[in-house]
């Protein structure tokens, strides 16, 4: 179960890269955002596709722009993150 939710964490910090790159640079395209980030390109394009679902991001023809709910997303992510953090404390205690 464990090995799950790790590969899930890795996805979901990729998930977050892809946006935070959007964010700062957009519009960018699918072959800068693989130069930036390192990724192969098929990961990227899942990232992005996950993204713009979600409505963190949005195409363009000229490439990936974020919208307003990323940069909110982006804006409380270190409260949030706090909160998941205490939440997984709890749980570790309880075991």
């Amino acid at each position: 179960m464990l090995s799950k939710i790790t590969g899930e964490v890795e996805l979901l910090e990729r998930h977050l890269s892809v946006m935070c790159v959007v964010a700062r640079q957009g519009p960018i395209g699918i072959m800068k955002l693989t130069e930036e980030l390192g990724q192969p390109q098929h990961r990227i394009r899942y990232s992005l596709r996950i993204l713009e679902q979600m409505q963190y991001i949005k195409a363009t023809p000229s490439g990936a722009v974020a919208t307003p709910k990323a940069f909110e997303m982006l804006a409380n992510f270190d409260q949030d993150l706090e909160k998941l953090i205490t939440r997984l404390a709890s749980l570790h205690q309880e075991k």
